[in-house]
């Protein structure tokens, strides 16, 4: 049985993980508002570059014509997989949650016979992966230092994809990341970047275009020049914005699990003092035993 100096040293203890537990809530809850408006304020426009892409590829009179990262190097032999995680921890299974998605579809591609590589955008995802797939891991990229992502952070990673493609590194790229979706609920996501997912004809989809009213009209320059500057510029938006949503979802999952941290330490400080009231009571009415047990015997 803990004495009542170790119990009170615990109760001390726990008191100050709450205070620490409660002070990170706190923050994170504040970084959550910012960056939940920058990954929502980035999805609309990213997604209508995703249809813009498909619109220009759509009006070519052939793919051949299409930019390599349009229609990709003709093969599916080897896929490269770029994992976007938290540089931090103490978040509940906000990276272990990616982390999962990521080795389930190493092994759906392994078991085909297929050849996996890894980039990894963020320390936690990075020390995890390489623990077991450190000979797959071909690029890593560390966001430690930067506090608010911002384009030009996303930039350079979508270029060194670009080049590994260009460099016949991979033939498939995905992309993997949390996206936000609430405080509470994040989305594991993974999105294809190389190449580009073109609904093949048949398949139902429609790509959403303007009301031109019957309007006729041409591109100019055409649209192999066209796809030339935009598919670079919207692998960088896609990255860019995987980067905001997993930065919101970070925060929404730490805020959560901060919260939860918080409340258990309550918990525990009630248990703990329950038992040291029990304790010092129980020693109490031991002594008034002793003395009344020694004043009887004399």
């Amino acid at each position: 049985m803990p004495s009542l100096k170790d119990l009170r040293a615990r109760i001390a203890s726990v008191k100050s993980t709450q205070k620490i537990t409660k002070a990170m809530q706190m923050v994170a809850a504040a970084k959550l508002r910012r960056a939940q408006e920058s990954a929502e304020q980035s999805r609309p426009y990213a997604e209508r570059m995703e249809q813009m892409i498909v619109s220009v590829a759509g009006n070519l009179p052939s793919l051949d014509a299409a930019p390599p990262l349009v229609v990709g190097s003709g093969r599916e032999d080897t896929h490269m997989l770029v994992v976007v995680t938290a540089e931090r921890g103490l978040c509940g299974a906000f990276n272990s949650s990616v982390v999962r998605a990521v080795r389930a579809h190493m092994a759906e591609l392994i078991e085909a016979g297929k050849t996996v590589k890894l980039f990894c955008v963020g320390k936690k995802g990075y020390d995890t992966l390489r623990r077991d797939f450190s000979q797959d891991i071909v690029e890593y990229v560390t966001l430690r230092e930067v506090r608010n992502v911002s384009f030009a952070d996303a930039r350079p990673i979508a270029e060194k994809v670009a080049e590994m493609f260009d460099a016949g590194s991979y033939d498939v790229c995905t992309l993997y990341y949390n996206a936000f979706k609430s405080v509470i609920s994040q989305v594991v996501t993974a999105q294809q970047l190389v190449p580009v997912k073109l609904p093949e004809p048949g398949d139902g989809e429609t790509v959403q275009t303007a009301d031109l009213g019957g309007a006729i009209y041409d591109f100019e320059p055409d649209e192999e020049e066209l796809l030339g500057v935009l598919v670079p510029r919207n692998l960088s938006i896609q990255v860019y914005r995987a980067l905001l949503e997993s930065a919101a979802a970070e925060q929404a999952a730490r805020m959560t699990a901060m919260d939860n941290a918080t409340r258990n330490a309550g918990e525990m400080i009630d248990k703990l003092t329950l038992n040291y009231n029990r304790t010092r009571q129980a020693m109490i009415t031991k002594e008034l035993i002793e003395i009344v047990s020694g004043a009887e015997a004399l």
